[in-house]
């Protein structure tokens, strides 16, 4: 699996793309999490039922090439492992902000990129470059910048503090594991929609526990059943095109939106929802956009001009 879109630069422009769409998406998808715990829904069971209408809907989308689905082991393994690799730091950000506040668990957050470039680079999936490295600290120090200047007054529970510093291990590991045992012969779509039902299994447990019998607190009104469609509609164009982008550009790549994310997310905030700016949000900004830059920079470097087709290229969804 390559670690950078390879064979043909439009490849490049094309991972930009899909990492602008996903990292705005997710900052979107968290601006209606905030929305359904505002109207005191079950943030989980509202996190695990949007995945599950989300994987349906991809399910839907995948029909057409249904000829090529399967459910082996191995199908079974991915669907599993990645979806709880998937659902577990959502549900430990989730669990956590009450007791840490959202600053750490933003800051948590920015760390993902460096540690999913470190494992990628020990695992011999991609080769030490500096200039990508560099990419990569910019954009890592936005995120710290954007979460040090939005963190709140106090420390936190001690015990929920170093229990958050998993979050972007769990990540890392996620980012990971889906390019090495990405299943070859299967459609995108489908494979995605099985993801999101394994991270939905993988929440039922957690859900169950902490909010035992409130899924139905989701359908109790219009808004909360307007707003857990909304966030099935974005959960349905944000992983697929996270998976897309998996696949395009592999894991350090991808694991940039969480640093985009983090800047969308706050400008979505200040513009459209009327918080305040944080301090020091330009230079975080500042910081966000010229690692990505001197990142896309570093990938556009490492293709050829050619037009054959990538070794590697995402299947048809």
């Amino acid at each position: 699996m390559a670690n950078v879109p390879t064979g043909h630069k439009a490849d490049v422009v094309k991972a930009l793309g899909c990492l602008l769409l996903v990292g705005t998406l997710l900052a979107l998808s968290l601006s209606v999490a905030k929305f359904a715990d505002a109207a005191e829904l079950p943030r989980l069971t509202f996190l695990m039922v949007a995945m599950v209408g989300a994987s349906l809907a991809l399910l839907l989308l995948s029909v057409p090439k249904r000829g090529h689905w399967r459910l082996d082991r191995r199908i079974i393994e991915y669907a599993l492992v990645a979806g709880l690799l998937l659902a577990m730091p959502n549900a430990l950000g989730f669990l956590a902000v009450r007791h840490v506040g959202a600053g750490f668990v933003s800051l948590s957050f920015a760390f993902p990129i460096l540690v999913t470039w470190l494992l990628a680079v020990l695992l011999r999936m991609e080769s030490l470059r500096w200039d990508r490295l560099i990419g990569v600290l910019l954009g890592l120090a936005g995120g710290v910048v954007l979460a040090l200047s939005k963190a709140e007054a106090g420390g936190g529970q001690l015990g929920w503090s170093l229990l958050i510093l998993l979050l972007p291990v769990m990540l890392a590991l996620g980012n990971i594991y889906r390019t090495r045992r990405w299943p070859d012969g299967v459609p995108l779509t489908y494979l995605t929609a099985l993801v999101l039902a394994g991270a939905a299994l993988g929440l039922l447990p957690i859900a169950l526990g902490t909010e035992p019998g409130q899924i139905g607190e989701l359908f109790d009104s219009s808004a909360a059943v307007g707003l857990l469609m909304v966030e099935m509609a974005i959960f349905t164009v944000l992983y697929l095109f996270f998976f897309i982008l998996q696949r395009l550009a592999g894991p350090v790549y991808l694991s940039q939106i969480g640093t985009v994310a983090a800047v969308m997310g706050t400008a979505i905030a200040v513009l459209f929802l009327g918080e305040s700016a944080p301090p020091n949000l330009a230079i975080a900004g500042g910081l966000v956009i010229a690692g990505t830059l001197v990142f896309q920079r570093a990938s556009w470097r490492a293709v050829p001009s050619s037009t054959r087709p990538a070794p590697h290229q995402p299947e048809e969804s």
